[in-house]
């Protein structure tokens, strides 16, 4: 199996790199200019750099790349670097600040410990108690990244004190449960995950789409579905998973041993700031102002209170990532510049019809496609969402489906993680988890269950989104 995947792994880097100059110095395709296919031929050596990484380069690099490749070719700054510029970027330096916030002051871990006292030691309250923290974490910060830092290591604590076997399908149970809780019901909401940011960051930078995401529109598409999701996960996982034998009778107290004291002033700050955020996030129609100054608000707190300090300033935030993302939320108004956004449009658009005529075969269809895809996308489906996005409004003219329902299966298939490598947040998950980590086999168990889960839901958010419209719109 190992060797299988190296040499797709490699065939299809090589198909990428044979591509590109191609592109560059042939120009072989009909019905797109000559700079065009240079630009493409140049993203196309982008995306290598994030899919692939070779000689572990940051994501950033080959944001960088592009930003080169896109001003040696004539495009203005403006156009190339208007990422940077996106409220969702200055939506998403602020939630990395709220994460950091949440891990440096201990809060987060002394919320999921409070959590845990609650239930009485078995399996199935473990499992609950991850449920019930990963909702928690997930309405004070998006960071799916903090949250995986401070629920697995937890995890595996609880493992250790109920004596679950290394390697065992309980201890795989406890750990991959605190990771998808970690990952999936937060996505249920535009602020819940650094998701909501970056689409809706996509989006607006499309004329057609703009301010069309929302947190009400982005939770009546998603909430319902993921709530669908987590419970159908949970609750075949504890089937498949959960070991028969019961805990020792001590446990119960060697749960409530732990202890991290009084809760610090840093951490009562922390914790109304945030509660403070996703208060506004809440009420946004009533006093209109934009996440994005909320949650800058609320980082100048964390520093004038004392909460953060100047050299959390580099560590709270990753600017790779930062790059990175910005670059990806260029790569729409890149396109559209040079032309590839509408040349794509003329075989993707036709390519769809087939499947869009039946609201049910469209979206089982497109579900299995992106969910296949994403063994190719490991870049956090960053590259597949920011050229799809500006094709969105052609999509939606053609056979008046919503771009708010591609949200939906970008984010289901965004969360996928039959094997480690297809997920960043999956890999965060093993080496927090060390010598108690999941197997290769439990994982990809876990992932089909997701992917069965995501089928299933769809059962009921089909007949949602065509009540709503969504494959009606005008």
């Amino acid at each position: 199996m190992a060797s299988i995947k190296k040499f797709v792994y490699f065939a299809v880097g090589a198909l990428f790199l044979a591509c590109a100059p191609a592109l560059i110095f042939l120009r072989p395709l009909s019905g797109l200019n000559a700079g065009a296919q240079i630009m493409l031929g140049g993203t196309i050596i982008t995306l290598w750099l994030w899919i692939f990484k070779p000689f572990q380069l940051p994501f950033a690099v080959g944001g960088l790349f592009l930003a080169m490749f896109a001003l040696g070719r004539g495009l203005p700054p403006a156009v190339v670097f208007a990422g940077f510029t996106q409220s969702a970027v200055w939506t998403l330096v602020p939630a990395l600040f709220f994460g950091y916030a949440l891990h440096k002051t201990g809060l987060g871990k002394r919320l999921a410990l409070f959590v845990l006292k609650l239930f009485r030691p078995s399996c199935l309250s473990l499992v609950l108690a991850c449920v019930v923290i990963g909702v928690l974490l997930s309405i004070l910060t998006p960071s799916i990244t903090v949250r995986i830092a401070i629920m697995v290591p937890i995890a595996t604590q609880c493992c250790e004190i109920v004596q679950l076997q290394k390697g065992s399908r309980g201890n795989s149970l406890v750990v991959l449960t605190a990771f998808a809780m970690a990952l999936v019901p937060g996505t249920g909401w535009l602020s819940g995950s650094l998701w909501g940011p970056i689409i809706k960051g996509m989006m607006d930078s499309v004329p057609q789409t703009e301010g069309l995401l929302t947190f009400s529109s982005w939770a009546g598409v998603l909430f319902v579905p993921m709530l669908i999701v987590t419970v159908l996960l949970v609750s075949a996982a504890v089937l498949l998973f959960a070991p028969k034998e019961a805990f020792p009778p001590q446990t119960a107290q060697k749960i409530r041993e732990l202890r991290l004291g009084p809760p610090s002033r840093e951490e009562i700050l922390t914790a109304v700031i945030l509660l403070l955020v996703f208060l506004m996030f809440l009420t946004g129609r009533r006093h209109g102002l934009p996440d994005a100054a909320v949650c800058l608000a609320a980082v100048f707190c964390f520093f004038l209170s004392g909460v953060l300090r100047a050299p959390d300033f580099n560590a709270g935030v990753n600017w790779d990532l930062i790059v990175f993302i910005a670059m990806a939320l260029g790569m729409g108004g890149i396109f559209s510049a040079v032309g590839i956004t509408d040349w794509l449009a003329l075989f993707i658009v036709p390519a769809v019809g087939p499947l869009a005529q039946n609201p049910w075969l469209f979206s089982y269809a497109l579900l299995v496609l992106l969910f296949a895809w994403r063994f190719v996308d490991v870049a956090n489906f960053l590259p597949t969402m920011a050229i799809l996005t500006p094709i969105l409004p052609a999509l939606s003219a053609a056979y008046h489906i919503s771009p708010l329902v591609w949200v939906a299966f970008f984010i289901m298939a965004g969360n996928s993680f039959f094997m480690s490598y297809q997920n960043m947040w999956a890999l965060l998950g093993y080496s927090f988890a060390g010598e108690r980590a999941w197997s290769g086999k439990d994982l990809a168990l876990f992932g089909l269950l997701y992917f069965a889960a995501c089928l299933l839901a769809l059962l009921a958010a089909v007949p949602l989104w065509l009540g709503a419209g969504l494959f009606n719109a005008g």
